[in-house]
């Protein structure tokens, strides 16, 4: 394969090297092994890619170096909140549950519905957790706490009770 020489080959070693993005490194890898000399075949075997796609990786290099390796952007419905509005939601899950949402954890449906009501945007169940997922919310949540617990009459009980609910040592034999 014919490869311009934009980068020395230590430059595109380094710069596969030292890329963060994936899919970015194994194009230059890929161009990398090109400019060294190996056929596409030997190319094909080491970075697990077809025939075609090296082919495309060293045509876009040769045209516009890295640059042109680089992901285009990819085409996809706008988001339906905007940075500030993203922001907001942000803040608004992380305080938690209010009186006004009736529950004591907040959990798919009842996000659906704050969107709905205090932002304007509707989103199905399964865009709800996408959405939660691209700003780095995960899926656990704690434990539901009712509103007028008492904690502290809670570990009083703990300490009195009878403990039944703790397993013997021994297992209880039935009768055969």
């Amino acid at each position: 394969m014919n490869v311009k020489p934009h980068y020395k080959l230590q430059q595109l070693q380094k710069l596969y090297r030292s890329e963060t993005n994936a899919r970015l490194a194994r194009r230059i890898h890929g161009v990398y092994l090109a400019s060294k000399g190996l056929t596409c075949s030997q190319i094909m075997e080491i970075t697990a890619s077809a025939r075609r796609t090296i082919q495309q990786w060293v045509a876009k290099y040769n045209t516009g170096g890295i640059e042109a390796l680089k992901d285009s952007p990819r085409c996809g419905a706008p988001t339906k909140l905007s940075q500030k509005q993203q922001q907001a939601f942000c803040n608004r899950i992380e305080a938690g549950p209010t009186k006004q949402d009736r529950t004591s954890v907040l959990n798919g449906p009842v996000i659906r519905e704050i969107l709905e009501q205090e932002f304007g945007v509707s989103y199905s169940l399964w865009g709800v957790y996408r959405l939660l997922h691209r700003l780095r919310f995960s899926c656990l949540c704690p434990r539901p706490q009712h509103e007028k617990a008492e904690p502290q009459a809670q570990e009083e009980f703990k300490k009195t009770s009878l403990k039944l609910w703790i397993r013997p040592n021994q297992s209880i034999r039935t009768k055969k």
